[in-house]
Protein backbone atom coordinates (compact mmCIF):
# COMPACT_ATOMS: atom_id res chain seq x y z
CA UNK A 1 0.00 0.00 0.00
CA UNK A 2 1.09 3.36 -0.59
CA UNK A 3 2.75 5.55 2.13
CA UNK A 4 1.42 9.13 2.17
CA UNK A 5 4.96 10.74 2.19
CA UNK A 6 5.15 14.59 2.36
CA UNK A 7 8.27 15.46 0.74
CA UNK A 8 10.28 19.22 1.76
CA UNK A 9 12.35 20.28 -1.51
CA UNK A 10 12.01 24.33 -2.01
CA UNK A 11 14.31 24.74 -4.85
CA UNK A 12 12.42 21.81 -7.27
CA UNK A 13 12.43 22.37 -11.07
CA UNK A 14 12.97 19.18 -13.92
CA UNK A 15 12.97 21.34 -16.58
CA UNK A 16 16.52 23.33 -14.57
CA UNK A 17 19.32 22.15 -13.68
CA UNK A 18 21.91 20.94 -10.59
CA UNK A 19 20.51 20.87 -6.88
CA UNK A 20 16.53 21.80 -8.75
CA UNK A 21 16.54 18.94 -11.04
CA UNK A 22 17.84 16.59 -8.88
CA UNK A 23 15.14 17.27 -6.41
CA UNK A 24 12.67 16.69 -9.14
CA UNK A 25 13.80 13.25 -9.92
CA UNK A 26 13.41 12.67 -6.84
CA UNK A 27 9.41 13.65 -7.06
CA UNK A 28 9.20 12.57 -9.86
CA UNK A 29 9.72 9.08 -9.06
CA UNK A 30 8.77 8.85 -5.88
CA UNK A 31 4.93 10.19 -7.20
CA UNK A 32 4.64 6.78 -9.20
CA UNK A 33 4.68 4.73 -5.99
CA UNK A 34 3.76 6.46 -2.93
CA UNK A 35 0.74 9.09 -2.58
CA UNK A 36 3.17 12.38 -2.36
CA UNK A 37 2.63 15.36 -1.44
CA UNK A 38 5.44 18.05 -2.56
CA UNK A 39 6.10 21.51 -0.75
CA UNK A 40 8.55 24.04 -3.18
CA UNK A 41 8.43 26.90 -4.47
CA UNK A 42 9.21 28.13 -8.09
CA UNK A 43 11.02 30.65 -9.95
CA UNK A 44 9.44 33.77 -11.66
CA UNK A 45 9.19 32.66 -15.01
CA UNK A 46 9.63 29.18 -14.69
CA UNK A 47 6.90 26.25 -15.25
CA UNK A 48 5.97 24.74 -11.57
CA UNK A 49 6.21 21.68 -10.42
CA UNK A 50 2.41 21.88 -10.13
CA UNK A 51 2.01 21.59 -13.93
CA UNK A 52 5.17 19.64 -14.38
CA UNK A 53 4.04 16.79 -12.17
CA UNK A 54 0.37 16.54 -11.96
CA UNK A 55 0.23 13.28 -10.81
CA UNK A 56 1.05 14.55 -7.09
CA UNK A 57 -0.04 16.91 -5.44
CA UNK A 58 2.26 20.25 -5.16
CA UNK A 59 1.87 22.76 -2.13
CA UNK A 60 3.98 25.54 -3.78
CA UNK A 61 5.10 29.40 -3.17
CA UNK A 62 6.49 32.01 -5.75
CA UNK A 63 10.35 32.47 -5.47
CA UNK A 64 10.90 36.33 -3.50
CA UNK A 65 11.29 39.25 -5.90
CA UNK A 66 14.98 39.49 -6.83
CA UNK A 67 16.39 36.67 -5.24
CA UNK A 68 16.69 34.41 -8.58
CA UNK A 69 19.16 37.44 -10.60
CA UNK A 70 22.52 36.40 -7.98
CA UNK A 71 22.97 32.71 -8.85
CA UNK A 72 25.95 31.82 -7.47
CA UNK A 73 24.80 33.94 -4.04
CA UNK A 74 21.84 32.37 -4.14
CA UNK A 75 22.79 29.09 -4.68
CA UNK A 76 25.36 28.76 -1.63
CA UNK A 77 22.89 31.06 0.69
CA UNK A 78 19.69 30.79 -0.82
CA UNK A 79 18.22 33.39 0.94
CA UNK A 80 14.45 32.44 -0.31
CA UNK A 81 14.67 29.38 2.36
CA UNK A 82 13.59 31.15 5.23
CA UNK A 83 9.87 32.52 3.67
CA UNK A 84 9.98 28.86 2.76
CA UNK A 85 10.69 27.42 5.80
CA UNK A 86 7.82 29.69 7.31
CA UNK A 87 5.23 29.02 4.93
CA UNK A 88 6.31 25.02 4.97
CA UNK A 89 5.71 24.84 8.53
CA UNK A 90 3.04 26.55 8.62
CA UNK A 91 1.15 24.51 6.09
CA UNK A 92 1.58 21.65 7.57
CA UNK A 93 0.75 22.46 11.12
CA UNK A 94 -2.84 23.58 9.17
CA UNK A 95 -2.66 20.39 7.98
CA UNK A 96 -2.54 18.35 11.18
CA UNK A 97 -4.58 20.59 12.75
CA UNK A 98 -7.19 19.80 10.09
CA UNK A 99 -6.59 15.91 10.71
CA UNK A 100 -3.83 15.51 7.73
CA UNK A 101 -1.71 12.11 8.52
CA UNK A 102 1.81 11.40 7.12
CA UNK A 103 4.01 8.68 7.67
CA UNK A 104 7.04 10.19 6.57
CA UNK A 105 8.50 13.77 6.23
CA UNK A 106 11.40 13.44 3.74
CA UNK A 107 13.56 16.76 3.09
CA UNK A 108 15.60 16.22 0.04
CA UNK A 109 16.97 19.69 -0.46
CA UNK A 110 19.01 21.49 -0.04
CA UNK A 111 21.79 19.40 -0.06
CA UNK A 112 23.91 21.51 2.18
CA UNK A 113 23.77 20.46 5.80
CA UNK A 114 23.04 24.28 7.07
CA UNK A 115 19.42 24.58 6.94
CA UNK A 116 16.74 23.60 9.71
CA UNK A 117 14.07 21.95 8.66
CA UNK A 118 10.06 22.69 8.62
CA UNK A 119 9.90 18.81 9.57
CA UNK A 120 11.11 18.95 13.07
CA UNK A 121 9.49 18.27 15.78
CA UNK A 122 6.08 17.00 14.23
CA UNK A 123 5.95 13.52 15.74
CA UNK A 124 6.30 12.12 12.21
CA UNK A 125 9.31 10.27 11.23
CA UNK A 126 11.84 12.58 9.30
CA UNK A 127 14.45 11.84 6.91
CA UNK A 128 17.21 14.28 6.11
CA UNK A 129 18.88 14.08 2.74
CA UNK A 130 21.00 12.83 1.05
CA UNK A 131 22.99 15.39 2.33
CA UNK A 132 26.59 16.81 1.77
CA UNK A 133 28.28 20.38 0.82
CA UNK A 134 30.40 21.80 3.43
CA UNK A 135 33.84 20.52 2.22
CA UNK A 136 36.33 22.79 2.16
CA UNK A 137 39.41 23.74 -0.21
CA UNK A 138 42.67 21.87 0.56
CA UNK A 139 44.80 25.12 2.39
CA UNK A 140 47.31 24.59 -0.52
CA UNK A 141 44.42 24.91 -3.23
CA UNK A 142 43.32 28.49 -1.72
CA UNK A 143 45.53 30.84 -2.94
CA UNK A 144 44.84 29.71 -6.84
CA UNK A 145 41.18 29.84 -6.25
CA UNK A 146 41.77 33.82 -5.85
CA UNK A 147 39.13 35.95 -4.68
CA UNK A 148 36.53 34.68 -3.20
CA UNK A 149 33.07 36.47 -2.69
CA UNK A 150 31.88 37.26 1.12
CA UNK A 151 29.40 34.76 0.59
CA UNK A 152 31.34 31.99 -0.56
CA UNK A 153 33.56 32.51 2.50
CA UNK A 154 30.68 31.87 4.87
CA UNK A 155 30.78 27.95 3.88
CA UNK A 156 33.67 27.92 6.82
CA UNK A 157 30.94 28.61 9.32
CA UNK A 158 28.89 25.44 8.38
CA UNK A 159 30.99 23.44 10.99
CA UNK A 160 30.77 26.15 13.83
CA UNK A 161 26.94 26.58 13.50
CA UNK A 162 25.97 22.91 13.30
CA UNK A 163 28.11 23.03 17.15
CA UNK A 164 26.21 26.25 18.19
CA UNK A 165 22.91 26.70 16.26
CA UNK A 166 20.54 25.08 18.33
CA UNK A 167 17.75 24.79 15.53
CA UNK A 168 20.08 23.36 12.83
CA UNK A 169 21.34 21.31 15.36
CA UNK A 170 17.94 20.09 16.74
CA UNK A 171 17.21 19.31 12.95
CA UNK A 172 19.88 16.93 12.62
CA UNK A 173 19.43 15.19 16.28
CA UNK A 174 15.62 14.50 15.94
CA UNK A 175 15.95 13.20 12.39
CA UNK A 176 15.25 9.51 12.61
CA UNK A 177 17.56 9.07 9.38
CA UNK A 178 19.90 11.44 7.97
CA UNK A 179 21.54 10.01 4.43
CA UNK A 180 25.16 11.31 3.34
CA UNK A 181 26.13 11.98 0.45
CA UNK A 182 29.29 10.27 1.05
CA UNK A 183 31.40 8.89 4.11
CA UNK A 184 33.35 12.79 4.65
CA UNK A 185 29.99 13.38 6.11
CA UNK A 186 29.71 11.23 8.79
CA UNK A 187 33.34 13.03 10.00
CA UNK A 188 31.55 16.32 9.39
CA UNK A 189 28.48 15.67 11.68
CA UNK A 190 30.91 13.33 14.04
CA UNK A 191 29.23 15.73 17.20
CA UNK A 192 26.14 14.96 16.44
CA UNK A 193 24.15 12.67 18.53
CA UNK A 194 22.57 10.99 15.43
CA UNK A 195 19.42 8.46 15.33
CA UNK A 196 20.85 6.70 12.30
CA UNK A 197 23.53 7.78 9.38
CA UNK A 198 23.07 6.17 6.06
CA UNK A 199 25.06 6.68 2.96
CA UNK A 200 23.94 6.99 -0.40
CA UNK A 201 25.10 9.73 -3.17
CA UNK A 202 21.91 12.94 -3.78
CA UNK A 203 21.89 11.89 -7.66
CA UNK A 204 22.07 8.57 -10.06
CA UNK A 205 21.85 8.37 -13.96
CA UNK A 206 18.59 7.93 -15.99
CA UNK A 207 20.02 5.09 -18.23
CA UNK A 208 23.60 3.56 -18.89
CA UNK A 209 23.96 3.62 -22.77
CA UNK A 210 24.37 0.65 -24.97
CA UNK A 211 28.43 -0.58 -25.37
CA UNK A 212 30.58 1.74 -26.81
CA UNK A 213 33.00 -0.43 -28.93
CA UNK A 214 37.08 1.79 -28.37
CA UNK A 215 38.99 -1.52 -28.70
CA UNK A 216 40.18 -0.89 -32.28
CA UNK A 217 40.31 3.35 -32.58
CA UNK A 218 43.22 4.62 -34.09
CA UNK A 219 44.59 8.40 -33.48
CA UNK A 220 44.95 10.04 -30.53
CA UNK A 221 43.58 8.87 -27.17
CA UNK A 222 40.79 11.76 -26.51
CA UNK A 223 40.28 12.34 -22.69
CA UNK A 224 37.22 14.55 -21.43
CA UNK A 225 36.62 17.03 -18.53
CA UNK A 226 32.92 17.84 -18.00
CA UNK A 227 31.88 20.45 -15.56
CA UNK A 228 31.72 24.53 -14.92
CA UNK A 229 35.20 25.82 -15.63
CA UNK A 230 35.88 26.26 -11.32
CA UNK A 231 39.20 26.01 -10.08
CA UNK A 232 37.66 23.71 -7.47
CA UNK A 233 36.85 21.25 -10.53
CA UNK A 234 40.67 20.44 -11.20
CA UNK A 235 40.86 21.81 -14.82
CA UNK A 236 44.41 23.43 -14.25
CA UNK A 237 45.39 19.86 -12.95
CA UNK A 238 44.40 18.57 -15.98
CA UNK A 239 46.10 21.05 -18.11
CA UNK A 240 49.34 21.03 -16.07
CA UNK A 241 49.12 17.24 -16.00
CA UNK A 242 48.49 17.50 -20.17
CA UNK A 243 52.22 19.28 -19.73
CA UNK A 244 53.93 16.42 -18.61
CA UNK A 245 52.74 13.91 -20.63
CA UNK A 246 53.16 15.94 -24.26
CA UNK A 247 55.39 12.69 -25.39
CA UNK A 248 52.06 11.19 -25.45
CA UNK A 249 49.91 11.17 -28.54
CA UNK A 250 46.96 12.72 -26.80
CA UNK A 251 44.46 15.30 -26.79
CA UNK A 252 41.32 16.85 -24.50
CA UNK A 253 38.56 17.86 -24.44
CA UNK A 254 36.44 20.45 -22.22
CA UNK A 255 32.94 20.71 -21.70
CA UNK A 256 31.73 24.27 -19.88
CA UNK A 257 32.40 27.46 -18.93
CA UNK A 258 33.32 29.38 -15.76
CA UNK A 259 35.31 32.07 -14.23
CA UNK A 260 37.92 29.85 -13.92
CA UNK A 261 38.14 30.38 -17.80
CA UNK A 262 40.54 32.76 -18.76
CA UNK A 263 43.36 31.67 -16.11
CA UNK A 264 43.19 28.13 -17.83
CA UNK A 265 43.35 29.54 -21.66
CA UNK A 266 46.20 31.38 -20.17
CA UNK A 267 47.80 28.32 -18.97
CA UNK A 268 47.31 26.17 -21.69
CA UNK A 269 49.12 29.29 -23.65
CA UNK A 270 51.90 29.60 -21.49
CA UNK A 271 52.58 25.71 -21.78
CA UNK A 272 52.45 26.02 -25.43
CA UNK A 273 49.56 23.08 -25.13
CA UNK A 274 46.57 24.65 -27.70
CA UNK A 275 47.17 22.21 -30.72
CA UNK A 276 46.23 19.42 -27.79
CA UNK A 277 43.35 21.02 -25.59
CA UNK A 278 39.99 22.19 -26.74
CA UNK A 279 37.63 24.45 -24.55
CA UNK A 280 34.52 24.19 -26.31
CA UNK A 281 32.66 25.95 -23.87
CA UNK A 282 28.98 25.22 -23.10
CA UNK A 283 26.63 22.97 -25.18
CA UNK A 284 23.57 21.49 -25.15
CA UNK A 285 22.93 18.41 -23.68
CA UNK A 286 22.95 15.98 -26.80
CA UNK A 287 26.07 17.32 -27.59
CA UNK A 288 27.71 16.14 -24.46
CA UNK A 289 26.53 12.65 -25.27
CA UNK A 290 28.18 12.44 -28.56
CA UNK A 291 31.59 13.54 -26.38
CA UNK A 292 31.08 10.69 -23.76
CA UNK A 293 31.01 8.38 -26.62
CA UNK A 294 34.03 9.46 -28.21
CA UNK A 295 36.38 10.32 -25.55
CA UNK A 296 38.49 7.02 -24.33
CA UNK A 297 39.00 8.46 -20.69
CA UNK A 298 37.25 11.17 -18.60
CA UNK A 299 39.05 13.31 -15.88
CA UNK A 300 37.67 15.41 -13.47
CA UNK A 301 40.05 15.54 -10.13
CA UNK A 302 37.65 18.10 -8.60
CA UNK A 303 38.75 18.27 -4.94
CA UNK A 304 35.92 20.10 -3.51
CA UNK A 305 32.81 17.95 -5.46
CA UNK A 306 30.18 16.89 -2.62
CA UNK A 307 28.36 15.14 -5.70
CA UNK A 308 30.10 14.68 -8.95
CA UNK A 309 27.07 13.11 -11.37
CA UNK A 310 29.64 14.08 -14.00
CA UNK A 311 31.58 10.91 -13.42
CA UNK A 312 28.66 8.64 -12.85
CA UNK A 313 27.50 10.11 -16.42
CA UNK A 314 30.97 9.12 -18.32
CA UNK A 315 31.06 5.87 -16.36
CA UNK A 316 27.36 4.94 -18.10
CA UNK A 317 29.07 5.54 -21.37
CA UNK A 318 31.19 2.70 -21.09
CA UNK A 319 34.83 5.25 -19.84
CA UNK A 320 37.46 4.88 -17.22
CA UNK A 321 37.63 8.03 -14.87
CA UNK A 322 39.71 9.77 -12.91
CA UNK A 323 38.35 11.60 -9.75
CA UNK A 324 39.68 12.53 -6.55
CA UNK A 325 39.08 9.92 -3.60
CA UNK A 326 37.60 12.71 -1.67
CA UNK A 327 33.56 13.76 -1.62
CA UNK A 328 31.24 12.19 -3.65
CA UNK A 329 33.19 10.92 -6.69
CA UNK A 330 35.40 9.12 -5.15
CA UNK A 331 32.72 6.73 -3.06
CA UNK A 332 30.89 6.39 -6.42
CA UNK A 333 33.62 4.04 -7.73
CA UNK A 334 36.12 1.59 -6.78
CA UNK A 335 39.53 0.27 -8.09
CA UNK A 336 38.08 -1.99 -10.73
CA UNK A 337 37.06 1.52 -12.55
CA UNK A 338 38.85 3.98 -11.60
CA UNK A 339 41.99 5.51 -10.43
CA UNK A 340 41.42 7.93 -7.29
CA UNK A 341 43.72 10.90 -6.04
CA UNK A 342 44.92 12.61 -3.77
CA UNK A 343 44.41 16.07 -3.27
CA UNK A 344 47.62 17.46 -1.05
CA UNK A 345 48.59 20.64 -3.52
CA UNK A 346 48.17 21.37 -6.62
CA UNK A 347 51.92 20.24 -7.72
CA UNK A 348 51.15 16.50 -6.19
CA UNK A 349 47.88 16.41 -7.93
CA UNK A 350 48.99 17.77 -11.22
CA UNK A 351 51.93 14.88 -11.20
CA UNK A 352 49.66 11.91 -9.99
CA UNK A 353 47.02 13.36 -12.74
CA UNK A 354 49.73 13.17 -15.19
CA UNK A 355 50.80 9.55 -13.82
CA UNK A 356 47.25 8.43 -13.97
CA UNK A 357 46.72 9.38 -17.34
CA UNK A 358 49.88 7.62 -18.67
CA UNK A 359 48.74 4.55 -16.90
CA UNK A 360 46.05 4.55 -19.10
CA UNK A 361 46.51 5.95 -22.40
CA UNK A 362 49.47 3.66 -22.50
CA UNK A 363 47.28 0.81 -21.93
CA UNK A 364 44.60 0.33 -24.23
CA UNK A 365 43.38 -3.21 -22.91
CA UNK A 366 42.99 -1.68 -19.48
CA UNK A 367 41.24 1.27 -20.46
CA UNK A 368 38.35 -1.18 -22.42
CA UNK A 369 38.67 -3.32 -18.85
CA UNK A 370 37.74 -0.45 -16.66
CA UNK A 371 35.40 1.41 -18.76
CA UNK A 372 32.66 -2.14 -18.85
CA UNK A 373 33.60 -2.29 -15.15
CA UNK A 374 32.46 1.21 -14.62
CA UNK A 375 29.48 0.82 -17.14
CA UNK A 376 28.62 -2.47 -15.08
CA UNK A 377 28.96 -0.86 -11.44
CA UNK A 378 26.55 2.14 -13.00
CA UNK A 379 23.79 -0.62 -14.02
CA UNK A 380 24.23 -2.55 -10.43
CA UNK A 381 23.96 0.93 -7.91
CA UNK A 382 23.96 3.97 -9.67
CA UNK A 383 20.51 4.06 -11.64
CA UNK A 384 17.71 6.23 -10.29
CA UNK A 385 15.08 3.74 -9.47
CA UNK A 386 17.93 2.12 -7.15
CA UNK A 387 18.11 5.01 -5.33
CA UNK A 388 14.51 5.19 -4.95
CA UNK A 389 14.28 1.53 -3.72
CA UNK A 390 16.97 2.42 -1.30
CA UNK A 391 14.71 5.31 0.00
CA UNK A 392 11.28 3.10 0.00
CA UNK A 393 13.00 0.77 2.21
CA UNK A 394 14.11 3.21 4.59
CA UNK A 395 10.13 4.68 4.66
CA UNK A 396 9.10 1.22 5.04
CA UNK A 397 11.46 0.56 8.51
CA UNK A 398 10.54 4.18 10.05
CA UNK A 399 6.88 3.97 9.52
CA UNK A 400 6.93 0.56 11.19
CA UNK A 401 8.48 1.12 14.01
CA UNK A 402 6.25 4.63 14.64
CA UNK A 403 3.23 2.98 13.91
Amino acid sequence: MPKKVLLIAPACDGEDVGEAWVAAQWAIRLAELEDLTLLTTYKRGHRPMSEQLPEARVIEWVEPPVVGRFERFNSLLFPGYWPFHRHARRWIRRALAAGERFDVVHQVAPIAMRYPSPGVGLGIPLIMGPVGGSLASPSAFVEEEGATSWYQRLRALDAWRMRHDRLLRRTYESADAVVGVAEYVRTFLADVRLKRLEIMSETAVTEVHDPVDRSSRTGPVRLLHVGRIVRTKGLRDVIRAMDAIRDLDVVLDVLGDGNDRAACEALIAQLDLGDRITLHGAVPRSTVDEFYERADVFVFPSYREPGGNVSLEAMSWGLPVIVCRVGGPGANVDESCAITLEAHDPQQLAADCAAALRELVTDADRRVAMGAAGRSHVLRTHLWPQRVDHMRRLYDGLARVSA
